[in-house]
């Protein structure tokens, strides 16, 4: 690879870094070339960019990032493979649900909106996290609950005083 071809690989990178917030680093050494192409099938349904790096170019495209990756750049050692993602759990999901079948890929680190996780260890906790949109769901249920009790009870409540009103208007 000539010198502008590294440059160039690593504006990319550094450019994908950038505009995503969500990113894996995994260890598929020791796959076999069907197994590496069931990864990559599922990644690309989960909607997740598998790609295998040069630690030298990534690390220098994390320090020309504007991103704070911690340690992130010390698990740069052997075989490392790149996951992007749009959620932050979608990698770690295909990463568990792939070990079901192969012992790798390994979690390294996970840079996951400015939270930064470092070892296989935290891929549990990684797959529980939920999206965005998870959580903003669970807020919008949450505050739709106390007004569907009012409207309900209202609704309920709404022939009793229906009934009430006309008994007092024919009193009179």
């Amino acid at each position: 690879m000539t010198r502008e071809e590294k440059s160039q690989v690593i504006k990319d990178l550094t450019a994908q870094l950038a505009e995503t917030s969500t990113i894996y680093l995994a260890d598929i050494s020791g796959l076999d070339a069907g197994t590496t192409s069931n990864l990559r099938r599922a990644c690309f349904k989960a909607n997740v960019k598998l790609s295998v790096v040069k630690n030298t170019l990534l690390a220098k495209a994390m320090e020309a990032a504007e991103k704070d990756f911690g340690e992130l750049p010390s698990t740069l050692k052997g075989n490392t493979s790149i996951m992007m993602a749009e959620t932050g759990n979608a990698p770690a999901k295909v990463i568990k649900e792939f070990r079901k079948k192969s012992e790798k890929p390994l979690l390294k680190g996970a840079y996951i909106d400015e939270a930064i996780y470092v070892g296989d260890e935290n891929l549990e906790a990684l797959s529980n996290i939920k999206s965005k949109e998870e959580v903003v769901g669970d807020i919008i249920g949450l505050l739709q609950s106390p007004a569907k009790n009012v409207v309900s009870a209202l609704k309920s409540g709404g022939g009793k005083i229906a009934g009430i009103l006309k008994t007092l208007s024919e009193k009179e």
